[in-house]
C-alpha cells in the first residue's frame, strides 16, 4: 500500500532529511512539503518530491488542498516543521495498525532526541489514548499522524464546512473522531528534535496568553460545533436557579485550606484568611491531611493565637481519621463538617488572597448572580511576591452564553474557586489530588450559573514546592488521562440530560 506524506517545512535541511529517509521508507509514495510561496522561489524541491503552497495545518484552505490531492488509501501528515527521523518500517507499520483498527486517524509514541543528532541521546515519549472527552484542543497526538483518506475528504466536502485560520486542524480530528475514536499505536516509530524545551509549570498557561486570543475564538467554535453535533451542548438558558438561602449554617462562609506538609506556607495562608474584612460571619477550615512536618504545630500555634481576638474569626483544625484522602477527599471532609458555612471558599496552602476585600467580594457576588460556584482571577507570584509571567490569569475565555461549553476544551477555570455549600455536598468531590476542582465545576455547569470576577483576588505562589512545576511526561499524560475521563463522563451526562429535555 502506498501512502502520500504532506509536511508542513520552512527549513532546507529538515526538508534534505526527510525526503532522504522518506524514499527509504515502505509503501511510501509522493512527499508533498507545504511551504511559503517564497521559500519555494528560493530552494529547489528535493528529486521524487513535490511542493504545495499553504501555511501550516491551521487553516481550512490548506487542509482542503490536501484532501483534493489525496489519491493514496492513507496519508501521512505532519503537525510540526521540527525534524523527524522515521523509524524502521515506521510508514508501514502505522498503516498496518491503520487498517487492522479500520481507524480514521491513527498515531503513535515517539522518542525525543535530547542534544544534537551526534550525541544519539533519546527519551520516550508516550503519548495517550483517544478518549470520547479528548478534547482538549492541545491534545498531544505526537508530530506525525495517518490520516483515512476517504474520510479526509469528507471532511472536506462538508456543504457548511467553516473556513477557519487556526482552527481547521482541531475541527478535522475532532470530526474524525465523531467517526471512531483515533488509534494510538503503543510503539515508538520515530524519532523527533523538540523545539520547546518550557517545563511543565511554564506551559501550561499558553492558552490564556492574550496574543493568543483570536486563536482560542475559533478553537472555541470548533469545539461547540462538536458538541453540537453529538449532543452534548449546555444550553445555559435553561439553568435551575439556586435557592441560596436554603439551609441553615452558622457561619455565612468557610475558607477551606486543605494541607499536607507546607510548614513554609500555612500561617501565611491562615494569616491571610484571618485578616480578611467582611460584614457577615465567617471562620477558617483548616484540614490538615497528617502532616509529618511542623505544619500541625504551626496550625494549632495559630489557632491559639486567633482565640486571643474577639472578633478574629474562628480555626477549625481538622485532621481526619481516614488516611486515603486526596485533595479532593479533605475538600469533602471540610464540605460535611457540621461548621461548614453557606459558601465554601478556597485558599491553597501556598497562596494568599490578594486584599482583604477578596473574601467579601465573592460572597456579594454569589448573591447579585445568583450563582452555584464563583471564580475569580488569580496572578502569578514567586516567594517573595515578585510577579511573574504570564501575570494575571482572568480566564477571559469564559462567557454566560457558552463558557460551561468551552470549559470542556481547557484545563481549568480559575481561581479562587468558591461553592454554595448546599450543591457542593450534593455533587461531592473525587477524592483525588489533581483535577478535582475542575470535576466540580463541570458538574455544576451543567445545571447551574457560574459567576466570574476578572479582577485579581488571588496570590499564586510559584515556587519549587508546588506540585505541578516540572512534572514528567510520565505524571503529564496520567493528569491528561484522568480529565479526559472526567470529560468524558461530563459529555454522557449532558447526553442523556439533553436526550431526556
Amino acid at each position: 500500500m502506498l501512502i502520500n506524506g504532506y509536511f508542513p517545512c520552512d527549513d532546507v535541511a529538515t526538508m534534505t532529511s526527510l525526503a532522504a529517509q522518506w524514499q527509504r521508507q515502505d509503501g511510501a509514495g509522493t512527499l508533498c512539503f507545504i511551504v511559503s510561496e517564497a521559500f519555494s522561489k528560493a530552494h529547489p524541491c528535493p528529486e521524487g518530491c513535490c511542493y504545495m503552497s499553504g501555511h501550516m495545518l491551521w487553516d481550512t484552505p490548506t487542509l482542503q488542498h490536501i484532501a483534493q490531492q489525496a489519491s493514496t488509501p492513507y496519508i501521512a501528515l505532519a503537525l510540526t516543521t521540527q525534524r523527524l527521523l522515521l523509524g524502521q518500517h515506521a510508514l508501514k507499520r502505522m498503516a498496518y495498525c491503520a487498517e487492522g483498527m479500520e481507524a480514521t486517524m491513527t498515531y503513535a509514541d515517539y522518542r525525543e532526541q535530547q542534544g544534537d543528532e551526534a550525541e544519539n541521546r533519546c527519551t520516550p515519549h508516550p503519548v495517550i489514548d483517544c478518549q470520547a472527552g479528548s478534547i482538549r484542543d492541545d491534545f498531544d497526538f505526537g508530530p506525525l499522524v495517518l490520516i483515512h483518506t476517504t474520510t479526509l475528504k469528507r471532511w472536506a466536502n462538508q456543504p457548511h464546512l467553516h473556513v477557519y485560520r487556526y482552527a481547521a486542524w482541531y475541527d478535522l480530528r475532532l470530526f474524525l473522531s465523531r467517526q471512531a475514536l483515533p488509534h494510538h499505536i503503543r510503539e515508538m516509530l520515530y524519532t523527533t528534535q523538540p523545539t520547546d524545551r518550557r517545563t511543565s509549570g511554564e506551559r501550561q498557561f499558553d492558552y490564556v496568553n492574550p496574543r493568543n486570543r483570536e486563536v482560542q475564538v475559533e478553537m472555541e467554535q470548533a469545539a461547540t460545533h462538536h458538541l453540537q453535533q453529538i449532543g452534548a451542548l449546555v444550553d445555559t438558558s435553561r439553568y435551575a436557579e439556586p435557592d441560596l438561602a436554603a439551609g441553615s449554617f452558622d457561619a455565612e462562609a468557610s475558607v477551606i485550606i486543605p494541607v499536607f506538609n507546607r510548614e513554609k506556607t500555612i500561617a501565611d495562608a491562615i494569616r491571610s484568611a484571618a485578616t480578611q474584612h467582611t460584614d457577615f460571619k465567617f471562620n477558617i477550615i483548616v484540614v490538615d491531611n497528617h502532616s509529618t512536618d511542623d505544619t500541625t504545630d504551626i496550625i494549632r500555634s495559630l489557632g491559639d493565637e486567633l482565640l486571643q481576638h474577639a472578633d478574629a474569626p474562628a480555626l477549625l483544625h481538622l485532621i481526619p481519621e481516614r488516611l486515603d484522602l486526596g485533595i479532593g477527599g479533605c475538600w469533602n471532609h471540610a464540605l460535611l463538617h457540621p461548621q461548614c458555612g453557606r459558601f465554601a471558599v478556597q485558599l491553597d496552602s501556598d497562596d494568599l488572597y490578594s486584599s482583604p476585600l477578596t473574601l467579601q467580594r465573592i460572597v456579594d457576588t454569589f448573591r447579585k448572580e445568583n450563582a452555584a460556584i464563583v471564580i475569580g482571577s488569580y496572578g502569578m507570584y514567586d516567594f517573595q511576591l515578585n510577579p511573574l509571567p504570564p501575570g494575571l490569569i482572568d480566564h477571559r475565555e469564559w462567557t454566560p452564553q457558552n463558557g460551561p461549553n468551552n470549559a470542556l476544551r481547557i484545563n481549568g477555570l480559575g481561581a479562587p474557586r468558591a461553592f454554595f455549600t448546599p450543591i457542593a455536598r450534593q455533587i461531592l468531590f473525587p477524592n483525588t489530588s489533581y483535577g478535582e476542582d475542575y470535576a466540580m465545576a463541570l458538574a455544576c455547569s451543567r445545571c447551574y450559573r457560574i459567576a466570574r470576577i476578572y479582577d485579581e483576588l488571588y496570590q499564586c505562589r510559584r515556587w519549587a514546592g508546588n506540585s505541578d512545576a516540572n512534572l514528567s511526561q510520565e505524571k503529564i499524560n496520567a493528569n491528561n488521562s484522568y480529565k479526559d475521563m472526567l470529560r468524558t463522563i461530563e459529555m454522557h451526562k449532558r447526553q442523556t440530560q439533553n436526550a431526556a429535555n
